[in-house]
C-alpha cells in the first residue's frame, strides 16, 4: 500500500527493485491510480510524489518544465531501461492552448517486454526502503445494472454542422476538419473504472490501455514513442466498419484502401507527422503504403513512421507537444481547423483526442491519442467519436461512422 505522509524534505530518491512475481496493472492502479499498458509492456502507479506543469506553446519549454523537476530526483536503479526510475503520467486536453499536468506516483510497478517486473518507490532521503505489498483492500461497490444513453445534441443538428463545415471546405477555408459527437451514459450506480478497463483489455488486446484520474480508454493510435534515440509514430486516418462475414469484411477493407477520400485524408496526417518529426531526426522513414489496422468494430488506414533521433535526442515531451493535434483528430491547416471546430462542434472535448501517456527522467516514453475513451465521474460517463470531414463528405456516412466508433467504449461501459 502507498504511504502518502507529509514529506520531510524536498529531495526525492527513486529506488527501483526487481519483483519476483507478476502484478495485474489494473488491480494495482485501483480506482485512483494511473496505468498504461501497450502489448507486453506496462506501468501502473499509486499515490502522488510530484506534479509537473506542462505549459502550452513552445514544445521545448514544455520539455524543460517537466525535466527540470524529474532531473532533481536521484535515481537508485537495480533495474534498467525505459520506464524505470521516476515516471510521470498524464492525459492532456485536446485544446493545445491549455496547460497540462503530469503526476509522478509515489509507487510505480512496471512490466518489461521480457516479462521482468519491478517496483519503484519515490522516497525522501531519511525513509527506509519499504517492503513491497501489492495487496489492496477495496470496499465493494454496487455494480451498475441500468444505463441510459443520451446525446446533448441531436443527430440531425450535428449533421447540419457537418454540412456547414463541408461548405467552408468547399470555399478552400481548410482541407479537412475533424468533427466529434458526444454521448452521455447515466447509470444507476457508480461506473467502476477497473471494470471498464478489464472489458477493454479483453476486447482490444492490441490497443494501448490507459487510466489517468477519470479518463480511461483503449486507443489504437500511437502519437509518438521514444526509446533511447529511436522514435516511432503510428498515425491513423480513414475508417471503415467491420463485418462478421469474412467476405464482406475483406471487401470493406479493400474499399477503404482504394478510397480516394480516405487516402487523401490519411496523407494529410502522414505528411504532417513526418514533416514535424524530421527536424529532430538524423534518419526518418515511413511505410510506402498504408495498411489496415482492424479493431473489433472498425478498421483504419495506418502508416508506421520511425527513425533515429539526432544527438542529444529530444524528450518525448517535446515531440508530443510538437505533434499534437495531428490532422487525424483536428484537421488541416491546424489553426483553421481548430477555429472551425470551436465554431461548429458545440461540445467541450476535454481530454478526448488529447495526448495520454508517460515520460521517464531520460526522456523516454509513449504517448497515444486519447480516442476510444471515456471520462468517468461517478454514475456518469462522457464518450466521444470523431470523423474527418472533407469537401465531399456525406453527412449520413459521417453519422454512421460515429455510431460504429461509439461501440468500442460503450460496449465496455454498458454490460448485461
Amino acid at each position: 500500500m502507498v504511504n502518502d505522509h507529509q514529506p520531510r524534505s524536498n529531495a526525492l530518491i527513486a529506488r527501483s527493485r526487481r519483483l519476483d512475481h507478476e502484478i495485474d496493472l489494473i488491480d494495482f492502479a485501483g480506482a485512483r491510480g494511473v496505468m498504461w499498458s501497450s502489448g507486453t509492456v506496462g506501468l501502473a502507479g499509486q499515490g502522488e510524489a510530484a506534479r509537473l506543469a506542462v505549459p502550452p506553446g513552445d514544445p521545448a519549454a514544455a520539455a524543460h518544465s517537466v525535466h527540470a523537476v524529474l532531473d532533481t530526483i536521484e535515481v537508485d536503479d537495480q533495474v534498467e531501461g525505459p520506464g524505470t526510475g521516476p515516471v510521470a503520467f498524464g492525459a492532456l486536453a485536446f485544446d493545445p492552448t491549455c496547460p497540462g499536468v503530469l503526476v509522478v506516483p509515489r509507487v510505480i510497478v512496471g512490466r518489461a517486454a521480457d516479462g521482468t517486473y519491478w517496483v519503484t518507490h519515490l522516497l525522501h532521503p531519511d525513509e527506509p526502503m519499504p517492503i513491497f505489498d501489492d495487496a489492496t483492500v477495496v470496499k465493494p461497490e454496487p455494480t451498475a445494472t441500468r444505463f441510459t444513453v443520451s446525446s446533448p445534441r441531436s443527430a440531425s443538428d450535428w449533421q447540419a454542422s457537418v454540412v456547414a463545415v463541408r461548405e467552408e471546405l468547399r470555399r478552400d477555408t481548410a482541407r479537412k476538419v475533424v468533427m466529434a459527437r458526444e454521448l452521455v451514459v447515466d447509470a444507476d450506480a457508480p461506473i467502476r473504472r477497473a471494470d471498464v478497463l478489464r472489458q477493454l483489455r479483453v476486447a482490444y488486446p492490441s490497443c494501448m490501455l490507459f487510466a489517468f484520474e477519470g479518463f480511461v480508454g483503449a486507443t489504437p493510435e500511437l502519437l509518438v514513442a521514444r526509446s533511447g534515440d529511436q522514435v516511432r509514430s503510428h498515425p491513423m486516418a480513414g475508417t471503415a466498419p467491420r463485418s462478421s462475414d469474412p467476405t464482406t469484411d475483406a471487401r470493406l477493407a479493400s474499399d477503404l484502401l482504394a478510397s480516394s477520400k480516405d487516402r487523401v485524408e490519411h496523407r494529410y496526417t502522414i505528411d504532417m507527422v513526418h514533416d514535424t518529426l524530421l527536424p529532430w531526426c538524423s534518419f526518418l522513414d515511413e511505410e510506402a503504403e498504408p495498411s489496415i489496422v482492424a479493431m473489433a468494430n472498425v478498421q483504419h488506414l495506418a502508416t508506421l513512421v520511425e527513425g533515429r533521433l539526432s544527438s542529444p535526442p529530444a524528450s518525448v515531451i517535446e515531440l508530443m507537444r510538437a505533434l499534437h493535434p495531428t490532422p487525424a483528430v483536428n484537421g488541416t491547416p491546424r489553426q483553421v481547423a481548430l477555429e472551425l471546430i470551436a465554431a461548429h462542434e458545440g461540445v467541450d472535448r476535454g481530454r478526448y483526442a488529447g495526448p495520454v501517456g508517460w515520460v521517464d527522467a531520460d526522456g523516454n516514453g509513449e504517448w497515444a491519442v486519447g480516442i476510444r475513451s471515456a471520462e468517468l465521474d461517478g454514475n456518469r460517463a462522457r464518450v466521444f467519436a470523431g470523423v474527418g470531414v472533407v469537401a465531399d463528405s456525406d453527412p449520413d456516412a459521417e453519422l454512421a461512422e460515429t455510431r460504429a466508433k461509439f461501440q468500442a467504449i460503450l460496449g465496455a461501459i454498458i454490460r448485461p
